[in-house]
């Protein structure tokens, strides 16, 4: 089936490189600058990349990417081999990008960009969303903004209209670009840039896939659903700790009721979210490097930067209060991991991670425990399968990754998943779909959901090009032969990206 529905990937050309041209004497070759300094010493450095889209001094850029996915799932959905499901197959997504960037001045910019998404030789509907599916979206806009103000003269900056918002590790915002369609907002943020720290303010409603239709939002209120959806928050981000970057953020989403859509609902959806996230920088406990010696006629060389060996760490929590569907919230989440990288051939890293959200403990009390996971890119965090959302959940992973060559990376993952409460259902990736209805036997399985091995590898030959392929299989746990169909599960990928 592989050979059948995989179609001739284009390449990329090769990589472009053009001459640094300072006071000095320079000549370039093989992608080097020799440069002679004012001391007399020459040094050899990279020259930079020139980007082949850009014309006029920067003030025209154009992008262009084409990704082809060819994915096989087996009992992804219901867990049952006795079942041949409509998810039960293989198929081709299609991706194409195209945008514009016009800078008239420093301060003005002006972006569009297109995008054309496929499905094919699927046997699910071509719908977005419907049984999985990502689904048919034909050549809609994807961006589309204006952005006033150059920080290097002033530290605002304004930028309105279609875009991405992309916060943190996106576990609660993100682009969701795995996703064949990803994510966009029509926004209003405003931008405060200093040297060690930054402020965002935004407000947003998210852009809804149609197929054969504009993508609308509720800014315009012109969705089916008509929420009335309106998302906001300010999201502060800050290095003044030097080994670390931290986030502080306070999120707000309102959503009015819709009978049609949320027939069970008795209220508006209104709440808060406030959270913290921490991550320490790349080698940022690895021995410093030492600074080139001065001879003390010529400015001294900055020490550069630090190898990304040593240990890391990252670490987020995230509290809600408010109101969903008209019942009263109060929920959390909390997540930690710890690595090492070795300074060793391949180099080797070792890491752990736990991720946790409450989940409701008593669906008939007029209260909701469950942690609402917004907007994010799960995908990257809890299993390439997409079985689970960061809401009524626990997950242990160990993983080992390491780089036999410098443009190849292999990554090994074990994932044990647990369900917080079972008076929840099991929330899939999209933080929506249940994986079991919520019934007696639900409410009496065990919580242990099951496990998953997974291996992903990523080769990128060349700048524009990169190749990733991916396997997982899920090891059926006691809540789904508690619940019903209990076969073990396979997902895999093979995918190819070409972006300028």
């Amino acid at each position: 089936m592989l050979q059948r529905k995989i179609t001739t990937l284009k390449k990329s050309g090769a990589l472009l490189a053009t001459a640094l041209l300072t006071s000095g004497f320079i000549s370039s070759q093989a992608g080097e600058t020799v440069a002679k300094s004012t001391s007399g010493k020459t040094v050899v450095e990279k020259a930079p990349e020139a980007n082949p889209l850009s014309f006029f001094d920067g003030k025209v850029v154009f992008d262009v990417q084409e990704r082809l996915r060819f994915e096989a799932r087996e009992n992804n959905f219901d867990f049952n081999s006795e079942v041949d499901a409509l998810t039960d197959d293989a198929w081709l997504l299609q991706r194409f990008r195209f945008g514009v960037l016009l800078k008239p001045a420093p301060w003005l910019k002006i972006y569009a960009q297109t995008q054309d998404a496929r499905e094919i030789d699927s046997d699910r509907p071509d719908f977005p969303g419907q049984l999985g599916a990502e689904g048919d979206d034909s050549f809609h806009l994807r961006q589309g903004y204006v952005e006033v103000g150059d920080v290097k003269r002033f530290p605002l900056t304004l930028r309105a209209g279609r875009q991405i918002l992309s916060y943190g590790d996106e576990r609660l915002i993100g682009a969701f670009d795995w996703n064949n369609i990803g994510r966009t907002f029509d926004a209003v943020k405003l931008r405060w840039e200093e040297k060690k720290w930054s402020l965002d303010a935004f407000v947003s409603s998210v852009v809804v896939p149609r197929r054969g239709e504009y993508n609308p939002s509720d800014f315009v209120n012109v969705t089916e659903t008509e929420r009335g959806q309106v998302f906001g928050g300010l999201y502060f981000t800050t290095t003044a700790l030097p080994f670390q970057t931290t986030d502080l953020y306070a999120l707000y989403l309102y959503e009015n009721t819709n009978p049609d859509y949320q027939p069970r609902a008795i209220g508006d959806t209104t709440f808060a979210t406030f959270g913290m996230r921490v991550k320490s920088k790349p080698g940022a406990f690895a021995p410093q490097p030492a600074a080139p010696p001065s001879d003390g006629k010529s400015t001294p060389a900055p020490a550069p930067a630090p190898k990304a060996i040593g240990l890391d760490y990252s670490a987020e929590v995230a509290f809600q209060s408010g109101e969903v569907r008209g019942l009263d919230l109060s929920s959390f989440a909390v997540t930690a991991a710890l690595g090492y990288t070795f300074d060793v051939a391949w180099k080797p890293r070792l890491s752990v991670e736990y991720n946790y959200a409450s989940g409701d403990n008593n669906p008939t009390d007029g209260d909701i425990e469950t942690f609402q996971n917004l907007f994010p890119t799960n995908h990257k965090f809890y299993g390439i399968m997409d079985v689970t959302a960061w809401q009524n959940m626990q997950q242990v992973m160990a993983a080992v990754t390491v780089q036999p060559h410098k443009t190849v990376n292999v990554q090994t993952n074990y994932r044990a998943f647990f369900i917080a409460s079972t008076d929840d259902v099991w929330y899939r990736a999209n933080g929506v779909t249940p994986v079991r209805p919520l019934n007696a036997a639900a409410r009496d399985a065990g919580k242990y959901e099951g496990s998953q091995v997974e291996i992903v590898a990523t080769w990128t030959p060349v700048k524009y090009l990169q190749f990733q392929a991916g396997y997982a299989h899920f090891f059926a746990g006691n809540y789904l032969e508690d619940t019903g169909a209990s076969s073990d599960a396979d997902f895999g990928y093979v995918q190819a990206t070409i972006t300028f």
